[in-house]
Order: structure tokens, then C-alpha cells, then sequence
């Protein structure tokens, strides 16, 4: 399990500093400053968030956390798909893999969410 939980906490970064990486390829628009400084906070916060869902306090503090996460993922994806849709960035392959990145993601935390509630009605 351990492994597992570094994996996704090492996907999580992984996926924070891509998208920083993109966010400076993007031009100096006010939308694209815009909407990339909310991309890197949300999908940062992701990331961060799930280093403190592994030192939660509680089970029901660890669901909360890992909420936290999912929240984020899904902004961070609404985001991708807004810049995406205003023509913001000419590398539109680098900006599907995030948007399937973060679907995967979204997917993984969806999932866990869900077993973490089952596993705690039997505690």
C-alpha cells in the first residue's frame, strides 16, 4: 500500500510541474496570466493537499482531505478545457495529455473516495 500511495503522491507532482511547465509556454494575454496563475493553484493544491490526507488525523479527516484534492483536480480540468476552447496554447498535444492526466486523475481519487467511505462504515 505504501508504494501505491507514493506513486499517486509522485503523480500528483509530476502533474503540478507539467502544468507549470505549460503555464510558461502560454502568451502574455491577461486571460492566459489569468487563468494560468488559477491553473498552477489549483493544480498544486491537488498535490499538496494529498501530502496532508497522508498524516490525516481521522478517517473522516481523510476523506475530507482527499475531497479537498478532488475539488481541486476538477477545477484544475474545467480550467484546462476553458484554455483549450480560447485557443490560448498552440501545443494542444501537450494540453490533452493534461486534460487526460487529470481526468485520470479525477478518476483514481473518485474511486478512492468511494472505498475509503465503504472501509469506514465497517470500522
Amino acid at each position: 500500500m505504501k508504494k501505491y500511495k507514493f506513486d499517486l503522491e509522485e503523480r500528483l507532482i509530476k502533474f503540478s510541474v507539467e502544468v507549470i511547465l505549460f503555464c510558461k509556454t502560454l502568451d502574455g494575454s491577461f486571460a492566459s496570466i489569468h487563468l494560468s496563475g488559477q491553473l498552477i493553484r489549483s493544480s498544486s493544491s491537488a498535490a499538496l493537499n494529498y501530502g496532508e490526507a497522508q498524516s490525516a488525523e481521522s478517517h473522516k479527516d481523510f476523506i475530507h482531505k482527499m475531497k479537498v484534492c478532488l475539488k481541486e483536480l476538477r477545477e484544475s480540468l474545467v480550467n484546462l478545457k476553458i484554455l483549450k476552447g480560447a485557443e490560448l496554447s498552440k501545443i494542444i498535444k501537450k494540453l490533452d495529455y493534461l486534460i487526460g492526466e487529470n481526468n485520470e486523475l479525477i478518476a483514481i481519487f473518485v474511486s478512492s473516495i468511494k472505498t475509503s467511505k465503504i472501509k469506514n462504515k465497517h470500522l
